[in-house]
């Protein structure tokens, strides 16, 4: 035999242990994800039968409110039974690509899960009867400890396994294969629903975050909740003034747009002691950022920050803290330029 015809044969016998390979790696994902869905219908058929279903029969709570507090759970629970039938019968692709139809439940669920907790607490607080029917449910063996309120965000942590448990499978799959076209799809559009309920959850931390600002500055001159604006970052630097006066302590507060310079108000304050009081709001698309120090290893640095008619001279201890201001204002106004 040739040599030529050797290592034809030795570049087959690979070709064929590559494709061994991706087939054991690719069955043992697939066992994984059927054995995962079964778990996850078991955990949502829990809040589906022992919640939903009695609670619309007995009509403990208006319809309005099922539908706030459980969202399109019913549907997701649905969609994900069909997939689990494709699964057992070793449809994988067909399975992935009908289960894909139904993926926008996953984001509207993400989008309406704060205010499901919002009225579920709220409900608890104003109805006697549906806190002891919760309590009744939970105490069932079949929850095994669990509240209601843990299993509510299972939906977004079993997208966050598709997400993982899909690459695995498109990662395991020939190219060739019939059903690699549908698996790259499927894996498309989870991680675009993905990033849609990422985005969503930005948003909600975003909202959290300003709110919490606003009811930091005394008095509602100062508008901190305003649409597009993006919490960046907070925290006490020390103000250099212009005239040799003592150095300022002051808390900066970093938004996408402004900039907010307050002090604390007076602690024996009736009504403010915990509060800050706005000194100033610097528009960003404005100011010029400069690091004076802080430069090189020496201990803290100094930003300068210049507007039209005030230049800001800003001082802290902790290099690194200097440093993290400077990138963060630094990319803050390049952002408002660009």
């Amino acid at each position: 035999m040739s040599d030529s015809s050797l290592l034809f044969m030795a570049g087959a016998n690979t070709v064929e242990e590559q494709r061994a390979r991706w087939e054991r790696k690719r069955s043992r994902t697939a066992k994984e994800l059927l054995e995962t869905e079964h778990k996850y219908l078991r955990q949502l058929d829990l809040v589906v039968t022992f919640f939903v279903t009695i609670l619309k029969a007995k009509g403990t709570l208006k319809p309005a409110v099922l539908e706030t507090i459980f969202g399109p759970l019913e549907s997701i629970y649905s969609a994900s039974h069909v997939l689990s039938l494709h699964l057992e019968r070793g449809n994988l692709g067909p399975g992935l690509e009908n289960f894909c139809q139904n993926l926008e439940l996953y984001g509207h669920y993400a989008e309406n899960l704060e205010q499901a907790n919002k009225t579920l607490k709220e409900q608890l607080r104003k109805k006697k009867s549906f806190r002891r029917f919760k309590k009744l449910q939970e105490t069932r063996p079949q929850f095994q400890g669990r509240k209601l309120e843990d299993l509510l965000p299972l939906p977004l942590q079993r997208l966050h396994q598709y997400k993982h448990f899909l690459r695995d499978l498109l990662e395991n799959t020939s190219p060739d294969s019939a059903d690699y076209q549908k698996l790259a799809k499927a894996v498309k559009s989870i991680s675009e629903v993905s990033q849609w309920i990422q985005d969503t959850v930005h948003k909600r931390e975003n909202s959290l975050q300003l709110l919490r600002v606003q009811k930091l500055l005394k008095g509602q001159k100062t508008q901190v909740l305003t649409p597009g604006r993006w919490y960046i970052r907070e925290g006490w630097l020390l103000v250099v003034p212009s005239k040799g006066e003592e150095l300022k302590r002051r808390m900066f507060f970093l938004f996408s747009d402004i900039f907010i310079a307050t002090k604390p108000c007076h602690p024996l304050h009736p009504l403010n002691s915990n509060k800050l009081a706005c000194q100033a709001v610097y528009l960003l698309h404005q100011c010029v950022v400069d690091k004076v120090f802080g430069h090189t290893q020496s201990q803290g640095g100094l930003l300068s920050l210049s507007f039209p008619h005030k230049t800001l001279l800003l001082m802290s201890s902790d290099q690194q803290d200097i440093n993290d201001w400077y990138w963060s204002l630094t990319a803050a106004v390049r952002q408002l330029k660009a």
